[in-house]
């Protein structure tokens, strides 16, 4: 790991912080490949559940460092490195500050996206002609719609952390300072909940993109099977004594 990427794990979080506020969080060739390894590393490690990724002081990601391309800079498969990933765990962005370019495609790898009130969204590469290669085109439409990703994509215009929240590309919006905060907070909650069981509805969830219906239906039952097996029926025993009832996430692993 190097100065500009930091990661650690707290409790069941692999906690990733870009942190090079010199060039506001933006990522050059080294932060890149160091993102990358700290999935890599939290995906391998048994004790994470949760990755969260944020950037330091106030600020999410400005994109890939322009500077690096101006210096002739091998851009490589996916720029700003995890992008490419297939990540087995869920994962949460806690957007502060500017999320752009780049950056907004680091925010659109994770499953959910905590922001501030504050934050701001946009392909504010769209002014320099540098195209979105780590997923921007592809994932943005398939999260928010084709006509709302393509304003974005189209115009490079901010789009603040409401308009985001309405859009669906912002899960929640918390006070400026509190995104890290909310974040961890979620992560906690779903480290609680039975592993295999959510990482296959979620897998399930994911898959079905690439599948006509009715290969995404089989593909969600063969993949619940495995979660039946692995004691979905026990938990649902749990549920019958008495457990969970009103709505209620308590349970007893």
């Amino acid at each position: 790991m190097t100065d500009s990427i930091f990661s650690v794990v707290t409790g069941a979080t692999n906690i990733v912080t870009i942190n090079r506020p010199q060039a506001r969080n933006a990522i050059d060739p080294e932060a890149a490949g160091a993102l990358k390894a700290a999935f890599v590393a939290g995906e391998a490690d048994d004790a994470v559940k949760v990755h969260v990724l944020t950037g330091s002081e106030g600020m999410f990601c400005a994109g890939y460092d322009l500077k690096a391309v101006a210096d002739g800079a091998e851009l490589g498969d996916a720029p700003m490195g995890p992008s490419w990933l297939h990540l087995k765990k869920p994962s949460i962005a806690a957007v502060e500050g500017y999320a752009v370019a780049g950056g907004l495609e680091l925010a659109l790898i994770c499953d959910m996206r905590v922001a501030a009130e504050s934050a701001v969204f946009g392909v504010y590469c769209r002014r320099w002609g540098v195209p979105l290669i780590d997923g921007g085109t592809v994932r943005l439409p398939r999260l928010i719609g084709q006509s709302r990703a393509l304003d974005m994509i189209l115009t490079g215009r901010p789009v603040e952390a409401e308009e985001a929240y309405l859009f669906g590309l912002a899960n929640r919006v918390v006070p400026d300072g509190m995104a890290l905060e909310a974040a961890l907070s979620i992560a906690e909650d779903l480290a609680e909940f039975p592993q295999d069981c959510m990482r296959n509805d979620r897998e399930s969830a994911l898959t079905q993109w690439s599948l006509p219906m009715q290969e995404a239906l089989t593909f969600e039952r063969k993949i619940g099977e495995v979660s039946l097996a692995a004691g979905a029926v026990a938990g649902a025993g749990r549920f019958a004594r008495g457990k969970g009832r009103g709505g209620s996430l308590e349970h007893d692993n």
